[in-house]
């Protein structure tokens, strides 16, 4: 099925419930790297160990000091910034057609450019937490002002709010980023290999008229658009 930006575009401007669910592609254009592409993180190792391996529960509390060292290296860049799909999604939001924005992105990127509905399936590096108390440490400082293993003025010990490899998807968080997609007619999949579960499940509770795909790599998605989701929506003109 041939299909263009131009019906990207007439779509979007013709729709009223729109909801879009990203992943790691929307933010290349800032700077930062996806996972699974050819030049993406799973395709380096850190001290010996895989992404995967680091980035797991069992290694969180087994290496913790490898994991804040790979962790602040590769997500704690303060230069990082939003770019033009962050921009245009908050600038949807604001027309009243987009309804939220679904992330597997825990960069906080959607929020700097404006987004106000944004749904964090994996959490958020703004978010930390001791893991015995489970007291909340909101920002970045309290991981970025050392640089060994940060603990909490209690001697407890902080976690990144982020899912883990081995660590369940927050319920709460899941069931209403699935009611989102119940209620779209119109469901924009952007920046996703959509082979991260239960994440990539969540497409199949779409019931609307419109699913369209925006990636550098082909998706299985019938309306479907080949390329930078940051250039596909620059080109795109909303209706005042």
């Amino acid at each position: 099925m041939t299909f263009s930006i131009s019906d990207l575009e007439k779509i979007i401007n013709m729709s009223n419930n729109i909801v879009f669910f990203g992943g790691a592609g929307v933010s290349t254009a800032s700077g930062l790297k996806d996972f699974r592409s050819s030049d993406g993180l799973y395709h380096y190792t850190f001290k010996g160990y895989r992404p995967e391996t680091i980035l797991s529960h069992n290694f969180f509390y087994q290496h913790t000091d490898i994991f804040y060292e790979y962790y602040r290296s590769v997500f704690l860049d303060s230069g990082v910034k939003p770019n033009d799909a962050h921009y245009f999604l908050a600038e949807l939001e604001r027309s009243g057609k987009l309804k939220a924005v679904i992330t597997q992105n825990i960069d906080g990127l959607h929020q700097m450019a404006g987004s106000k509905k944004v749904i964090e399936l994996h959490g958020s590096i703004y978010r930390n937490y001791t893991v015995k108390s489970n007291k909340l440490i909101k920002g970045i400082d309290c991981i970025t002002n050392t640089s060994s293993i940060p603990y909490d003025t209690n001697g407890e010990l902080i976690k990144p709010d982020v899912v883990l490899y081995g660590e369940p998807l927050n319920d709460d968080v899941l069931n209403e980023a699935i009611q989102y997609i119940r209620n779209a007619d119109c469901l924009i999949v952007g920046g996703t290999s959509l082979s991260v579960y239960p994440a990539a499940q969540l497409i199949h509770y779409f019931n609307g008229t419109y699913l369209i795909g925006i990636n550098k790599e082909k998706l299985g998605i019938p309306y479907f658009i080949q390329g930078p989701i940051d250039k596909v929506f620059k080109k795109i003109n909303l209706k005042k």
